[in-house]
Order: C-alpha cells, then structure tokens, then sequence
C-alpha cells in the first residue's frame, strides 16, 4: 500500500513555502522562494508547476501525494478563491483551488493563512491537546486563526477571524485594507515600523534605529535593538504590547480561548513583548478571566509555515473518510 502524502502550501505576500508532510508532521521535502506578487497570477501558478512537478520527481517508490492543503491570504474556502487580497496584486478574485487541481490532478483544500497554521498548532504545534484557542501572527500584518471546540472557525462567509481589522484607534493610522485604525498598523511588524519612526520624531533618545531607513528597517532591527536595551525599541514594544493586550482582552470576552498562541516576526523579541502585552490584557480583562489565559510563543520557524495547510488537507482526508 502506497504511504499517503499531502502537500503544503503557505502563500506569503512576500514568500510562498511549499513542501510535502507526512500524516505525522515530517516535512520530507521543502523550499521557500518570492512570490512575486506583483506579477499576474499566471506567473505563480507557473512558478508552482515547476516547484511541484520537481517534488514528485523526488518521491520514492511506495509514495503518493494524495492532497494539497493550501494556506493564503484573503483564501476563501467555500469559494476557492483568494478575494480582494491587500499584499497580493491579483486583482479581486483569483481561482486558487480550481487552477491548483487542474494543474496537479490532486483534491485541494484552502484556508485563510492564519487559519491554517492555527490548524497546523493543533496537530503539530505548540496546542497539541487544546481544543480552544487564537493564534496571532506578528508578522507584515496581522493574521488570526481561531479554534473552538477543536474545530476552526470560519463563519457564514468564510472570513471569520480578522483580528487584525478590529479597531484600535478611529481615523488612526491607513490599513492596507482601506480602513484607519485597524489593529494590524499598530501591532505588526510593519506597525511597530511606523511606532518607531513616530518616537524617533518625537523623543531626543540616542538610538541605533536612527541609521536605519524605513525600508531597511524590520521586526529582526527592531527586536535586536530593544534586546540590547535601545530605549527607542523598547518604547515601542510597549505601546505595541499595551494596544495588542487590550485587544486581546476583548478576543477574551468574546471566546474564552484556553491560550494565545503567538507567531511571526515581533515574537521573536520573547519577553520584551510578552512583558507589556501580558500586563495590558490582564489590565483589560473582565474578573472572571484573570489569571486564567496562557500566552503562549510558537516553537514553528518561517521554514515549518507548510505545517499549517498540511494539517488542513490532513483534518479534511479525515473529515471525508469519517462522513
């Protein structure tokens, strides 16, 4: 009997990941290139062809994918398309599903990004054993996947989750989205950016930040500087904890999640941004949850995105045979 394989695919506005997963989480092959996002969707697909067609070269005998689980943003899985996406330029609608399973024969599953890698926690990651919990990714946004009752939720419309375009601050700071005010400017990596560059004009501190562009700047300098104890970067931090912990008190009151589950470049600063944000929610909490919600840092590298859509094509073979 052939070992069954799925492969994964997490598509980054900046970096598309593609590898192939056993049901047990081995990531037996692998690579990372750019998207590319600014050129046609055409352009992708090609690049996808011929990063998949050389996995199935490197397959043993015995070995079959069998299911592509893909994660990406703005994925909608009850119409396979990748809507309206702020990172990517493929216009408003793009037929991921139907163009990955004519290209490689294959069923395909997809999910918003954030919410395949809650999935991929859940199976493989730092929830194994919890059944209700959000994941938050720290990265060029602000992605969120939430898990209730061991089962990911998703919504009338496919699009449940966006954390991320909640409110902080009415008429604040443009989203990509076309909102102001969105969380995801002020507690992502490119929100800690603008935090930066408003301190730098506000405050006389000496920083290391000062030699950098806001192009060259980027959640790795950032963190770098606040664990060096740059006063800039660790002001930032704060702020981004302090409006970051307020929101997820009001995920608090909404869910009850067992814990956060925290991902994505800003993480990568440990406690310079547990600190403040733990004290922020706990600040914000009603009563009757203080003390009793784990914050959590994801043990899964950039490379281990694969893991989330892999876990999606995995839980739907599952959800096939058991239906």
């Amino acid at each position: 009997m052939a070992k069954e394989l799925v492969l994964g695919i997490d598509i980054g506005g900046s970096l598309t990941k593609i590898g192939v997963v056993s049901r047990d989480g081995k990531i037996l092959h692998r690579t990372i290139y750019p998207t590319e996002a600014s050129l046609p969707f055409d352009h992708f697909m090609a690049r996808l062809k011929e990063v998949v067609n050389g996995f199935q070269n490197k397959l043993h005998p015995g070995q079959q994918l069998v299911f592509v689980g893909v994660g990406a943003p703005n994925a909608n899985p009850m119409t396979g398309n990748i809507e309206n996406p702020p990172n990517l330029g493929w216009g408003k609608a793009s037929p991921l599903a139907t163009e990955i399973e004519r290209a490689f024969g294959l069923p395909v599953v997809i999910a918003n990004d954030a919410n395949a890698a809650a999935l991929g926690e859940m199976l493989f990651g730092s929830a194994v054993g919890m059944k209700n919990f959000v994941t938050l990714t720290l990265g060029t946004g602000l992605g969120s996947g939430i898990i209730i009752d061991g089962k990911l939720l998703i919504g009338q419309h496919g699009v449940a989750g966006e954390i991320g375009h909640v409110n902080v601050e009415p008429g604040g700071r443009q989203c990509n989205c076309g909102l102001r005010g969105c969380l995801e400017t002020y507690a992502s990596v490119t929100g800690i950016r603008r935090t930066v560059f408003e301190l730098l004009a506000e405050l006389n501190y000496d920083s290391e930040l000062r030699s950098f562009s806001f192009e060259e700047l980027n959640g790795e300098n950032i963190s770098d500087a606040a664990l060096d104890g740059d006063l800039i970067a660790l002001t930032a931090f704060k702020r981004t904890g302090e409006i970051l912990g307020s929101k997820m008190a009001d995920t608090v009151a909404h869910l009850d999640p067992e814990a956060f589950i925290i991902s994505g470049g800003l993480s990568k600063a440990g406690h310079i941004l547990l600190d403040p944000l733990i004290e922020s929610m706990e600040r914000h909490l009603f009563n009757a949850y203080k003390g009793k919600i784990k914050i959590l840092l994801s043990k899964a590298t950039r490379a281990d995105a694969i893991l989330g859509p892999a876990a999606l094509a995995w839980m739907e073979i599952d959800s096939m045979k058991f239906s």
